[in-house]
């Protein structure tokens, strides 16, 4: 689950993770009277979405008087902004954030994640800092550290110090950015992240350090332990048919292809998927339906999937192991009757019950092709989505 930099900012302050003072606001009047509050000659007006670049998109802007911040605060308000990981459509602004300026000497980039390889914490950081780190990644790798960390005994002082020295810190950083270290890896493990990231962390011009950008993941397997943790979610800046598909339990990831996916099992979905594109065409989506796959889950999905106006064909894929076909079947039948199925749809049923779930659809009168084999079931969707 993804919050907004305020969010995240607001943890920052929690951890003691120094951030720059700064306050949200929906309006340019807000915007102002933040300003005037804060004081100062110099102002940074922030969109906030849940996605990157928005500096290179133009959602950050330098104000210099509070008249300059009201006019910035409506003009994002009033924008859609696109940017790299946005897509051609844009995210529309909602609320910006209102910060102080910070004189800026360097810039860091600090990041901590689960490294799968080792199954452990680990610590990114890097020489350069402000830009997107997989850019760095592909270009200049020798411009980024990874150091694990052990879960149980944090990050050690050793490590920082090795830390420090690789990015060139002084002594007057160095402790504070040992502090830092610390204090994020304290936020990364309480709150149950899948990602921590500053983005940039500036040395200003006194030697001090600021994470001047935030951004804050959770793991959502982990969401049953923070019930606060509900109140950050904004089901606007997500996908409608993935916040639809969340509120009943139901896998599902849009993607751009023509060709709808209901399958049984994470494995399974992601091999149909492959199988799709072989035979040339274009998935719509992730969409897991979990091993039960009742009456009314695949109604439910169903309904998301013809949710998707770029949906041209439905491929059901689902192998009866832990749920019988025959009753699958059943549970496909009773909610084809309830929801209006303007597409053509596949189905290909394999396990328990196979053929019996074979007859039991072709005899419901439910207009579907029933296929004998997943390359069968591909190629026929593929043909029908045109």
């Amino acid at each position: 689950m993804k919050i907004h930099e305020y969010q995240a900012k607001e943890l920052f302050r929690a951890f003691g993770i120094p951030v720059p003072r700064g306050r949200v606001a929906v309006s340019g009047a807000e915007a102002e009277a933040v300003a005037s509050e804060l004081g100062g000659e110099r102002w940074v007006v922030k969109a906030q979405i849940h996605a990157g670049g928005r500096g290179k998109g133009g959602g950050v802007r330098i104000a210099r008087s509070l008249e300059e911040v009201g006019r910035a605060t409506s003009e994002l308000l009033s924008t859609r902004l696109i940017t790299a990981q946005t897509g051609s459509e844009g995210r529309q602004i909602r609320r910006v954030l209102v910060e102080e300026a910070v004189t800026i000497d360097r810039e860091l980039y600090v990041g901590m994640l689960v490294d799968p390889g080792s199954g452990r914490p680990v610590l990114i950081v890097s020489h350069a800092g402000g830009m997107e780190i997989e850019e760095v990644a592909r270009s200049t790798p020798e411009r980024i550290r990874r150091e694990v960390i052990d879960p149980y005994l944090g990050v050690r002082a050793f490590q920082t110090r090795r830390i420090s020295a690789w990015l060139g810190l002084g002594a007057d950083s160095a402790g504070a950015f040992g502090a830092i270290l610390r204090n994020l890896f304290r936020l990364f493990c309480q709150e149950d992240c899948s990602l921590v990231e500053i983005n940039p962390l500036v040395v200003t011009d006194t030697a001090a350090l600021v994470a001047i950008d935030a951004k804050v993941t959770f793991d959502d397997n982990a969401l049953f332990k923070h019930k606060e943790h509900a109140s950050l979610r904004d089901i606007d800046e997500e996908d409608p048919l993935e916040a639809e598909a969340s509120r009943h339990n139901v896998n599902y990831i849009k993607l751009d292809g023509t060709i709808g996916c209901m399958v049984n099992g994470a494995g399974l979905a992601m091999a149909t998927m492959d199988l799709i594109k072989l035979v040339g065409g274009e998935p719509a989506n992730f969409l897991d339906v979990g091993g039960a796959a009742s009456a009314q889950s695949v109604e439910q999905a169903f309904r998301i999937l013809l949710g998707d106006p770029k949906v041209k064909a439905i491929l059901v894929n689902i192998f009866g192991g832990i749920v019988r076909c025959d009753r699958v079947a059943q549970g496909i039948i009773e909610a084809a009757a309830r929801v209006s199925v303007s597409v053509p749809v596949v189905i290909r049923l394999e396990g328990t019950n196979a053929q019996e779930a074979r007859r039991m659809l072709e005899a419901s009168g439910f207009s579907c092709v029933v296929a004998t084999g997943l390359a069968e079931a591909a190629r026929r969707a593929v043909a029908l989505a045109g």
